[in-house]
């Protein structure tokens, strides 16, 4: 089956049945997205089909030909991808990093579909797991972004 991953296609012959995450990860060398809990609840594995956060290890690519996917190794093409990476620096957000690609990707998705969210709106975008604790740094880089709409860092 054919999937459009970082804007590139891709030729994979594994069954339809198959997490999304195993293909990005082991079939395509792409190891930026994390495995992590395997049930959908940590978001380490989080990427964007179709500008919509999902949870690849729980993703069967049955449910994503045909579909535009985006990784963590491409977030910084998009323009608002890249505002997320430069804020997550300039706050100093990751500190073991291995939420943090997606961390990254749920915030780009959310400041695409909101630019300028609400506190509550963050707060429920930004469920993904952080095992370092590093949420309010995480708050204040969206925070930061979405009062600077348009903006570059």
């Amino acid at each position: 089956m054919n999937l459009q991953i970082n804007s590139q296609s891709y030729q994979v012959n594994s069954d339809g049945d198959t997490p999304l995450l195993w293909i990005i990860r082991d079939e395509l060398g792409m190891t930026g997205t994390k495995y992590g809990c395997g049930l959908a609840q940590c978001g380490a594995c989080s990427v964007l089909v179709d500008g919509e956060v999902v949870r690849s290890c729980v993703t069967p690519l049955d449910n994503v030909v045909g579909r535009q996917i985006t990784t963590i190794e491409a977030i910084e093409t998009d323009p608002v991808g890249k505002r997320v990476v430069a804020a997550w620096v300039k706050h100093q957000v990751p500190q073991c990093g291995y939420c943090q690609s997606g961390q990254v990707v749920a915030a780009t998705a959310l400041l695409k579909q909101t630019p300028n969210p609400s506190d509550d709106e963050i707060a429920a975008a930004m469920i993904n797991l952080c095992r370092c604790g590093t949420y309010n740094a995480i708050e204040a880089a969206v925070k930061d972004l979405s009062s600077k709409e348009g903006e570059t860092l």
